[in-house]
C-alpha cells in the first residue's frame, strides 16, 4: 500500500510554548514524525533504551543537533543526522526548524 502524506501543510504551524508534532506515519517497521521548532525552541537531549536507528532530516531552518555531555554539531536545511536509538540526541533551533524523524524500528 502507497500513500502520501503533504509535509508542506504544516509548515506554518509553530507553538510558542512548545514544538508542534505530526504523527506522519506508524507502522511494525518504522515511525515517521515531523516537528516544528520555532526558533530558540529545544528538542531536549534524550536517548531510548531500545535496538534501532533513528534520521533526523533538517526540512528547514538552522540550529545544531545535540548530543551527550553538551555535544553540538551544526545542522541546517538538507542535514541529516544517523544515530543508533540509544546514543542521546536532541536539536535545538537557531531559527524556526522543521524537522522529520524517522525511527526504526518504531519505539
Amino acid at each position: 500500500m502507497q500513500k502520501i502524506h503533504e509535509l508542506d501543510r504544516h509548515e506554518n504551524d509553530f507553538g510558542l510554548q512548545g514544538f508542534r508534532k505530526v504523527l506522519v506515519h506508524d507502522s511494525a517497521d518504522f515511525k515517521i514524525l515531523n516537528f516544528n521548532l520555532a526558533a530558540g525552541q529545544i528538542f531536549p537531549v534524550h536517548s531510548h533504551d531500545e535496538d534501532g536507528q533513528l534520521s533526523i532530516v533538517v526540512l528547514k531552518g538552522s540550529g545544531a543537533f545535540l548530543g551527550d555531555g553538551g555535544r553540538e554539531l551544526p545542522a541546517g536545511t538538507g542535514s541529516v543526522l544517523i544515530s543508533d536509538i540509544r546514543d542521546p540526541h536532541g536539536v535545538r533551533a537557531d531559527e524556526d526548524m522543521r524537522i522529520l524523524v524517522t525511527i526504526a524500528p518504531p519505539i
